[in-house]
């Protein structure tokens, strides 16, 4: 497809599905048995899909935010915005504290490291207790839960049942972040997007759809 960048994989699946990553490249994941000439038709019967879900992505992606580093530059953490305040001295790199985010003036050159490593480690004990929260609710549970560079996804969960988050995470509300945990804990019932996997998802959380809608509008102002 002219202008489009497609991704195909192939796995054990049924069905064949498209979806969009962060990044804009269309990923096609196609079951095993099918050939290269059955993957194309059923990409150019979804053409117009594809292009759709393109434009969206662009538009969507004109909120993102080039942040600086300078005082009164804004940084999410859990849906609220903090600004920066650069000091002089202080015991850590970085920290949150009084509403604000304090970086040391002489770690400036390795603020984007030190901001990753302050989502992290604040992410992961929470996305631990959501986790063992709504693992209840599904009956399932996971190997292990770990927060890392996930590149295009918000999270993901492997063959062996360990789910790992990526750690924008820490920068999406409570509620939205209760989404993604819930969402990969389905993966654990429900391998693809299907009907039933939509379907066990709105049991536990009747409103996901507007978690999903956020995700899509902010996400691409989810970064540092």
């Amino acid at each position: 497809m002219e202008g489009v960048e497609l991704n195909i994989k192939k796995s054990k699946r049924k069905t064949l599905s498209i979806y969009i990553e962060r990044d804009g490249t269309i990923t096609v994941l196609a079951p095993d048995h099918l050939s290269d000439a059955k993957i194309d038709e059923a990409i150019k019967s979804k053409e117009y899909l594809i292009y759709k879900y393109q434009a969206q992505w662009i538009q969507l992606n004109d909120n993102k935010i080039k942040r600086e580093y300078v005082n009164g530059q804004s940084f999410l953490y859990l849906g609220r915005n903090y600004r920066l305040e650069l000091v002089e001295e202080q015991d850590i790199p970085l920290k949150l504290k009084g509403g604000f985010f304090l970086l040391r003036k002489k770690d400036v050159n390795k603020a984007k490291e030190h901001f990753i490593q302050f989502y992290k480690d604040k992410i992961k004990k929470k996305l631990t207790d959501r986790v063992k929260y709504y693992q209840g609710y599904l009956g399932v549970s996971p190997s292990g839960v770990f927060v890392m560079e996930l590149q295009n996804r918000w999270a993901s969960c492997t063959s062996q049942g360990r789910i790992n988050f990526h750690w924008k995470c820490a920068m999406a509300p409570v509620d939205v972040l209760d989404y993604i945990v819930v969402h990969e804990l389905t993966h654990l019932i429900h391998k693809n997007h299907s009907d039933e996997f939509w379907n066990e998802i709105d049991k536990v959380m009747p409103k996901y759809q507007r978690h999903v809608d956020w995700l899509k509008l902010n996400g691409a102002s989810m970064d540092v």
